[in-house]
């Protein structure tokens, strides 16, 4: 076996290993008072109830604020990537990469290579460090849903479990949220790149060529296309991004909740096993899908559209 198969491997086998133990074990409610507050590994025996919540439950609050689950694995997922890139870059950026180095030029290539043949040249500039951003943070918080403890390590009160640690993607507020950060970007972009009445004649203006005759007919019927193109700028492709993403991921930890809660440790097993494999795809597709949206979309508003008249 290849010694790169063999990593893989391995590392699979510590993932499943890790998430199975940590619900294995049952709890003793009997050490504890009533409502008191205990670190706890969830199990079959101590969770009927056991199943993903659709709204991030708050672990704690901050003057008042609530602090969730999400918000504390997405803080931890931004840190990760700041350590990362500042090791990697930190007082040892070589003319020829190495290591650590190597990987991330590889990574910021590739991408700006991808993107520059979809985009024009001067709006790969504006868009490439955006969509990029958005590739890595959202793979990475895809990937925790296969770290063990998260969402089977929490704390318990009153009888009720809440996990520690939430993957960021499975919580719509962070979905929705970075939509709505790509809206604000690519209209800004969008009227950078061809003015506001220019804009305007993109998103309305009748594209073909027509006899002066036909000219009010064809401007109505483009001015109802563009009726319906605003529509989906505003409202159609954001909600697009931020459901898409959010139902993939959710689905994805709600199936693993279920397995790993099951009945049967060795049937459990045998379901994760599979499960595994395909959730590391699904994970890495998804942010890959999210990215390329954003370019295309962004791609429709900054590309040069002739008006042509009667």
């Amino acid at each position: 076996m290849k010694p790169v198969l063999k990593w893989i491997l391995a590392v699979w086998l510590v993932l499943l290993t890790g998430q199975l133990g940590s619900i294995a074990q049952p709890l003793d409610d009997s050490s504890s008072a009533a409502g008191a507050t205990n670190v706890v590994a969830a199990s079959t025996a101590s969770q009927e109830d056991s199943g993903v919540q659709a709204a991030a439950p708050a672990v704690l609050h901050v003057w008042g604020l609530p602090v969730t689950n999400s918000m504390i694995c997405t803080w931890v997922v931004a840190a990760f990537i700041l350590v990362v890139v500042r090791i990697g870059t930190w007082n040892n950026i070589k003319e020829v990469p190495s290591g650590l180095q190597n990987v991330i030029e590889a990574m910021v290539e590739g991408w700006e290579g991808l993107i520059g043949d979809i985009l024009d040249k001067r709006v790969t500039r504006w868009v490439f460090p955006f969509a990029t951003t958005f590739f890595i943070f959202i793979v990475l918080s895809n990937l925790t849903d296969l770290v063990p403890g998260v969402g089977s390590i929490g704390v318990k009160e009153k009888g009720e479990f809440t996990p520690l640690f939430r993957p960021p993607t499975t919580d719509a507020n962070l979905t929705v949220a970075m939509a709505g950060i790509f809206l604000v970007m690519s209209l800004y972009w969008a009227v950078k790149y061809n003015g506001v009445w220019g804009l305007i004649k993109h998103i309305f203006g009748v594209k073909m060529e027509t006899s002066k005759f036909l000219y009010p007919l064809f401007f109505l019927l483009f001015l109802f296309i563009g009726a319906m193109e605003l529509l989906s700028v505003l409202f159609a492709r954001p909600v697009a991004l931020a459901m898409r993403l959010y139902g993939n991921v959710f689905a994805g930890e709600s199936i693993l909740d279920m397995i790993f809660h099951g009945k049967s440790l060795v049937f459990s097993l045998i379901l994760a096993s599979g499960m595994y494999f395909y959730e590391t795809f699904v994970c890495v597709v998804q942010a890959f899908v999210f990215a390329m949206l954003v370019v295309a979309f962004v791609g429709t508003l900054c590309s040069h559209t002739e008006e042509h008249g009667h």
